[in-house]
């Protein structure tokens, strides 16, 4: 082999064992490398983790269903401080830090704001400086014939600011007088905000019969208290004014009403299984034991039953009773009564 030749082989091996060694070192250097850039992104990773729970994240008893009051004209101190204080969020700096940081500090909206779900640092911050208050509407249907403490409990469930033994006590003298419809109040919507807006409509919509209840000559008092026994007697409008013509007549005989629903208004109860006790108590709602109406309306009559309290239909009738079917069945003797109650409810 020439003397070229064996210089050619031993540059090559050369050159290969210094690209080897090189090649070692850069794979050496890169797995180092990825290794610190692995140890850094955890470590930053660990850092926004730690970051977002210990600030960013909601408190963990953030009040739900819960309504915060920003007042007009506070500071973005006092701000960040009474969101701190009702839970909304971890820390009064770092909302100021935040909002100073979105160049929001002098956006800030006042007003009553809803959080329905726990809501982060951002999102809360986000909903201040845009006026997202979160107050939608809530829906309260109240049903023909509801009680003052029926409409309590229905407010109750939907209303975060309502107190409803405040209610109670407010609304009982206006029984009767509260119209049952539909209504949509703000989450905030307190105890005189809603008396208010039942009365407003009882009174919109009682201006449609002002002329008929003039007509009809009895007082107004009466007509609704009236109106409010037909509700719970009977759910066909005919048998309403059937009813009612019996009643007007007891009354106007000097006879004992003797109407279940009336009773049990005072005492609370659902169902009409009485006692000879419950019978004989000295309530001014016992229609067994004293004559003529009672002394309040009983629940919230619908136009349709105050209708039929000033069209009652005469038959001539004394008593009535309804099957077990809900067939309403008139006699006009006491011993007719008894009959029909043998036949029909086999009493």
């Amino acid at each position: 082999m020439s003397e070229d030749k064996k210089l050619e082989e031993a540059f090559e091996e050369y050159m290969d064992g210094t690209l080897s060694r090189w090649s070692r070192a850069e794979e050496y250097l890169s797995r180092n490398a990825n290794r610190r850039t692995a140890a850094i992104l955890l470590a930053v990773f660990v850092f926004a983790l730690a970051l977002y729970t210990s600030v960013f994240s909601p408190p963990h008893d953030f009040p739900t269903e819960a309504i915060v009051d920003v007042p007009q004209g506070a500071s973005v101190r006092d701000i960040a401080e009474t969101l701190e204080r009702e839970r909304i969020v971890r820390s009064a700096l770092w909302f100021r830090l935040l909002v100073r940081f979105t160049g929001n500090e002098r956006s800030l909206h006042a007003g009553e704001y809803l959080f329905e779900e726990p809501t982060g640092l951002w999102g809360v911050a986000q909903a201040l400086s845009h006026g997202r208050y979160g107050m939608e509407p809530r829906r309260v249907r109240i049903p023909e014939g509801a009680m003052v403490r029926d409409i309590a409990e229905l407010l109750d469930e939907e209303l975060l600011r309502f107190d409803k033994e405040l209610f109670t006590a407010k609304a009982l003298p206006y029984e009767g007088r509260l119209f049952p419809d539909t209504y949509f109040f703000l989450p905030s919507a307190n105890e005189d905000t809603v008396l208010e807006a039942l009365r407003q409509n009882f009174d919109a919509q009682l201006a449609q019969l002002e002329e008929e209840i003039a007509a009809f000559g009895r007082p107004l008092e009466e007509v609704l208290i009236m109106a409010s026994i037909l509700e719970r007697e009977a759910r066909d409008h005919e048998d309403r004014r059937r009813i009612a013509g019996v009643l007007w007549r007891r009354l106007d005989e000097d006879m004992l009403l003797q109407v279940d629903a009336v009773f049990l208004y005072s005492i609370g109860r659902s169902t009409f299984q009485l006692t000879l006790e419950d019978l004989r108590s000295d309530s001014p709602y016992n229609t067994y034991r004293y004559k003529g109406l009672p002394p309040t309306p009983i629940g919230s009559p619908s136009l349709s039953s105050i209708r039929a309290a000033i069209t009652p239909i005469d038959g001539g009738y004394y008593y009535y009773l309804a099957d077990n079917t809900g067939v309403t069945h008139y006699s006009r003797t006491y011993e007719e009564h008894l009959r029909k109650k043998r036949l029909y409810l086999g009493t």
